[in-house]
């Protein structure tokens, strides 16, 4: 988060989802919202408690963003960095997933360039009638607006998620106690011991 400039907006702790939207995992679950929502692109970071780490596929090819500041950053704090063509540097977060970093003045709008998705057919994915994985779903947030949610998949299985406009903007606003609330939640996660207990390990995922 330091090295992309980004800044926590929510920190939020579930006990479950029904739309299955965070995979097919039992238990305890949190969501953090990482961006600045209303104008810029936004990540949500999903931890499931119970799982250990997850495989990377070949579908998720990265974002790229356009930060010179980022380039730095990443220099700085002497993180690793690979320069692929001119001009555009590699990073990958600590879970391996790759971020793509333009040597160039950031905007003031979005920094965001696009996200790489890897398809199969792009013919068949630009298709309509996509199949519907989870239809019309209201869900809750403790203490906050309920959303309406659709989920569909792709051709490869892509889960893409739709909510309702007019709730979500009620619910996207920034907590000023949205990092604060992650510290809480990393410093009290005890997932590891518990395993460790029971002599188990978490899966993979």
């Amino acid at each position: 988060m330091c090295l992309l400039g980004m800044t926590v907006l929510r920190h939020e702790e579930f006990e479950g989802c029904k739309a299955t939207c965070n995979g097919p995992y039992d238990g305890k679950w949190s969501k953090t919202m990482i961006g600045s929502e209303d104008k810029h692109f936004v990540v949500e970071l999903t931890y499931n408690y119970g799982v250990g780490e997850y495989r990377l596929g070949n579908d998720f090819k990265g974002i790229t963003l356009q930060s010179s500041q980022a380039i730095a950053n990443a220099r700085q704090l002497k993180w690793p960095l690979a320069e692929v063509l001119s001009g555009l540097f590699e990073v990958a977060a600590p879970g391996g997933y790759k971020f793509y970093l333009e040597d160039k003045d950031q905007p003031k709008t979005v920094p965001v360039q696009k996200v790489t998705l890897a398809v199969s057919n792009l013919t068949d994915e630009k298709k309509k009638n996509q199949k519907i994985l989870t239809p019309l779903v209201s869900l809750d947030t403790p203490g906050k607006a309920t959303v309406q949610v659709v989920i569909l998949a792709d051709p490869d299985g892509h889960e893409i998620s739709f909510v309702g406009a007019e709730a979500f903007e009620e619910l996207s606003q920034t907590d000023p106690n949205a990092n604060d609330l992650l510290n809480v939640a990393m410093a009290s996660d005890k997932s590891e011991e518990w395993f460790a207990k029971g002599k188990m390990q978490k899966p993979s995922a």
